[in-house]
């Protein structure tokens, strides 16, 4: 594969064996991408020959660079990194145990940090690449019952702000997509941490069963990959892309110029707090 890719991009996706990682990478691949698919399982068997799949937990550093050394072994350049691996976790913030927060973070921000601090250098010696990071509407606007996932995605918007600057000098652009619901597994693998006994149980259930229904109900993950796959050859990366059912943009937009309180409580009534 290798002299055959001198002239092919390449791409090295995580979380690509499931969900928007693996419609990302198929996306990618249909417009001449060699892709680098990096996750914990192996993905589906129907995938074509310009899918690597890479075993990769992000939450190792060990694992992570790993990867990187195998990928550059293979390609002599790297030109999309994209870090849409991550997970949910779900209940009070009183009922939540820190060190299940910090598992949160671990793989949803620190996760993110590893891989781009992996690849970068490369990139910088290459002198170009592109980053797209996959964060949420969740890290625009705080879920209710989903504190530490919506803070490990408001930590991403902060982080490839950062970045951006730090890596324009080298002709490497950074960009974070925020998807609003689509439908994966990612709703039946979410983690929910709470008890019956719980005083926030009853309020729990009521708010947890409408972001299901909204994610099961939520559009198709090709759409998200045709739109990332279209942004990887696009001009120029935008600092931050909202992709989602248009109600949900909406809402984005709406959080910029409402206040604080009206916004409040036109969750409170959506969420039936």
């Amino acid at each position: 594969m290798e002299a055959a890719s001198e002239n092919k991009r390449v791409a090295f996706v995580t979380g690509a064996t499931s969900g928007l990682g693996l419609a990302i990478s198929r996306s990618l691949i249909d417009i001449g991408f060699i892709v680098y698919g990096a996750g914990r399982r192996k993905p589906p068997l129907d995938l074509p020959d310009n899918y690597v799949y890479v075993q990769t937990d992000v939450a190792l550093d060990e694992s992570v660079n790993k990867s990187r050394d195998f990928v550059l072994s293979q390609q002599s350049h790297i030109d999309l990194l994209v870090c849409a691996a991550g997970f949910g976790i779900s209940g009070s913030i009183e009922d939540t145990p820190i060190d299940s927060a910090i598992d949160q973070f671990n793989v949803n921000f620190f996760g993110v940090a590893r891989v781009v601090c992996a690849f970068l250098p490369g990139m910088r010696e290459q002198g170009r690449g592109r980053i797209i990071i996959i964060g949420s509407i969740a890290g625009k606007t705080g879920m209710p019952f989903q504190a530490y996932y919506s803070a490990s995605k408001f930590a991403l918007e902060g982080f490839v702000e950062s970045l951006r600057y730090e890596v324009r000098r080298f002709n490497i652009e950074a960009c974070i997509v925020e998807p609003g619901d689509f439908k994966t597994g990612f709703t039946g693998s979410r983690q929910k941490i709470i008890a019956p006994e719980s005083p926030y149980y009853n309020q729990f259930e009521r708010v947890i069963s409408v972001q299901e229904h909204d994610e099961i109900h939520g559009l198709d993950p090709a759409k998200l990959g045709e739109r990332i796959a279209r942004l990887a050859v696009s001009k120029r990366l935008p600092a931050r892309l909202t992709i989602g059912p248009l109600f949900e943009r909406l809402a984005v937009w709406i959080r910029r110029i409402l206040p604080d309180a009206w916004f409040e409580a036109f969750y409170r009534m959506y969420y039936h707090l």
